[in-house]
């Protein structure tokens, strides 16, 4: 059943009825009953007494204090609202001024010929240096993806003609360029000409635990230095975006809107630990926003700087995942079908043929290209590794080294 069709009741709660005789409820209920209203009367009566409210207060932290020693097992703390006040004003003073907001123009043409208009598009990003560089998302300011209402079949987007960065309580508009752009990770690095800016700290995403302080801040729907809290909701969640690209990302209920994207989600400590990025969105559907785990990032956007682009492995081959029932239906292993080799590719020289399955990667199982992919990213370009191949239903390891991604 899809959670479309799913649907949600209250369960009552039904109580057994007992019934007591006459004699009980008169001779044990009634007096019990009015000696508590009794008692009542006298308390609200001294509480309209300040000094006798003043001791019967300290009276009662005193006697409370006293029951949580002698019996610490039925104790129950009470956690000051403050505290959190205390902790959302700290981090939102530190983190707001790393903040700023994004408006991107573009030219919109028709497919169809005749005239032509522009788009816009906004989001969020964060400071990375004092002289200007900002991170954000590859879909905040790549054209094909603009969340530009004008983006569809019937109309093509430029470049960006037109990218400015607004900053934390200042108007002015900034003029950006792209220093590079990574679509695989939905990672871009824009750049101002300004100095002395506030540059985030940035947290380790590995420690974040379920249940954590977790603050969304952003740019959502052009209301600049926005902040939402809530909690982590879950890590390493698993999920395939609308282009189909999968990740792992972490979860929160602070609510994420458009314009949000690129933004920080960041702990109690006012330390950016992930870039706000997906939310979802139906129906019935609440507090379900996504952040892409700033550890995953650090080095991409340290290539974008340097290179303008990421160096990553490369094999050099198409293929085809093939399940359980794939196998079944056409008797050859679960793994990935080489579809195609690129000629003078890494594969080619290793020599894989059109046809082969690969089924391992260094004696690791390979059920499919997403596996294959995590596996090759973690290594370095111009290292080697092994993948087992059946062929013609004999299995043979073939050495391969990786060369860097044209």
């Amino acid at each position: 059943m899809s959670d479309s069709d799913k649907s949600y009741r209250k369960v009552d709660n039904f109580y057994k009825e007992s019934k007591s005789t006459p004699s009980f409820g008169k001779n044990v209920v009634v007096p019990f009953v009015s000696g508590v209203l009794g008692a009542i009367l006298v308390v609200g009566t001294c509480f309209g007494v300040p000094q006798i409210k003043n001791s019967l207060l300290k009276s009662e932290v005193a006697t409370s204090t006293k029951a949580n020693v002698a019996n610490t097992s039925s104790a129950t703390s009470q956690v000051s609202l403050s505290n959190y006040e205390d902790t959302s004003i700290a981090v939102a003073n530190k983190i707001l001024p790393s903040i700023v907001g994004i408006e991107i123009k573009y030219n919109v043409n028709s497919v169809f010929g005749g005239k032509s208009g522009s788009a816009e598009a906004s989001g969020s990003g964060i400071i990375i240096s004092q002289d200007g560089y900002i991170l954000t998302n590859n879909h905040v300011v790549d054209s094909s993806s603009t969340n530009s209402s004008s983006n569809n079949s019937f109309y093509q987007i430029s470049e960006a003609t037109q990218i400015n960065v607004y900053l934390y309580n200042d108007s002015t508009a900034y003029p950006a360029t792209i220093v590079g752009q990574d679509e695989l990770t939905d990672i871009a690095v824009i750049k101002i000409d300004k100095s002395d800016l506030a540059a985030a700290e940035l947290g380790d995403s590995d420690q974040v635990q379920v249940g954590a302080f977790a603050m969304a801040v952003g740019n959502p729907l052009g209301l600049q230095s926005s902040i939402t809290c809530g909690n982590i909701s879950a890590v390493n969640r698993e999920l395939t975006d609308s282009d189909g690209k999968s990740g792992k990302y972490l979860q929160t209920d602070a609510a994420i809107n458009s314009g949000n994207s690129g933004g920080a989600l960041v702990n109690s400590n006012g330390q950016v630990i992930g870039i706000n990025t997906l939310k979802l969105s139906a129906t019935g559907v609440e507090g379900m926003g996504f952040a892409i785990p700033i550890n995953s990032v650090k080095d991409v956007y340290q290539q974008l700087i340097q290179y303008n682009k990421v160096k990553r492995p490369y094999i050099g081959l198409t293929g085809v995942d093939v399940d359980e029932q794939t196998s079944k239906y056409y008797n050859i292993p679960v793994g990935i079908y080489v579809k195609s080799v690129e000629n003078f590719s890494p594969a080619e020289k290793a020599g894989f043929k059109a046809g082969d399955v690969i089924i391992q990667m260094d004696g690791k199982d390979v059920k499919n290209m997403n596996e294959l992919n995590t596996m090759k990213y973690q290594h370095q370009i111009g290292d080697t590794v092994t993948l087992k191949i059946n062929r013609d239903g004999k299995e043979m390891d073939l050495s391969l080294t990786l060369a860097e991604q044209p």
